[in-house]
């Protein structure tokens, strides 16, 4: 019985992987360019601001379309051009400057060639959403000493709150030590659970399109929040509360650190 349950068990998991084996196949003609140290930066740039730029423009439209302000936060608000291209402009200088000079360093030290083999699905699935609650930990109490420590906050987080109202270009306006710490958790823990290249880049596409979400200022009927079942996950007005009152929900994601240390409000209650 075990021996076939185990049979059952590995056509699954090969399943899986030749579910991924064309897609990864495919991205390893590309070897020279994902192993280059400058494919991180453009990565992460182009997937921001693609990420961003749906927003932007239903930020242009909401004072002319009257039917996209049901879905806005603050539907008075739009963020004008002295706020947006500062925000593009810190993002910018914060690759080029900083996080350029650390894929270099990491590139130097492991120049690693591309595993043959795609990944499980499953493992995939299992290690996106394992960085996801690393993630969501090491930056809620981040989070919670740099509003409890006012050098911290002036010194490291204060910038990421000079807009009282999010909107998309805004996630990534931080200090760049605020940008260290991020990036120090993602590194950390794609390399603590051994994540294949894949999953790495999966990890990434979906971690930059939740904090995009949360910042961007719209809860659509289709919004993550609404999706993810008995309010384990904030959402977008999760987040705004945190922006306008600054002693609640720390987490950036789930809710449960919120919960258990009596953090959490409502946008409800709200």
């Amino acid at each position: 019985m075990s021996s076939h349950n185990g049979s059952e068990f590995h056509v699954l998991c090969s399943s899986g992987q030749l579910f991924l084996q064309p897609l990864w196949d495919r991205l390893r003609t590309w070897e020279a360019l994902i192993r280059s140290p400058f494919f991180p930066v453009f990565f992460s740039i182009t997937t921001y601001v693609g990420f961003c730029l749906p927003f932007v423009v239903l930020d242009v439209l909401c004072p002319w379309v009257p039917a996209l302000r049901r879905y806005k936060i603050h539907p008075d608000f739009s963020p004008s051009a002295w706020q947006l291209l500062p925000c593009l402009g810190q993002t910018l200088y914060q690759h080029v400057v900083f996080v350029f000079p650390m894929t270099l360093l990491h590139w130097a030290a492991s120049p690693a060639l591309l595993p043959p083999e795609a990944p499980e699905l499953l493992q995939l699935v299992r290690h996106v959403v394992l960085c996801l609650l690393l993630f969501d930990t090491e930056f809620f109490v981040w989070h919670v000493l740099h509003h409890k420590v006012p050098w911290l906050y002036r010194n490291f987080h204060k910038m990421h709150h000079q807009n009282s109202y999010p909107f998309a270009l805004a996630t990534q306006y931080m200090s760049v030590g605020e940008q260290f710490s991020l990036g120090f958790f993602d590194m950390m823990n794609v390399l603590l659970l051994q994540c294949h290249p894949l999953t790495v880049l999966t990890f990434h596409v979906v971690n930059i399109w939740l904090s995009v979400e949360d910042h961007s200022g719209y809860d659509f009927p289709w919004s993550t929040h609404k999706l993810v079942p008995f309010g384990w996950y904030g959402g977008v007005e999760h987040h705004d509360l945190h922006h306008s009152q600054f002693t609640c929900n720390f987490a950036p994601y789930f809710t449960h650190w919120d919960k258990i240390l009596g953090t959490l409000r409502s946008a409800r209650a709200k």
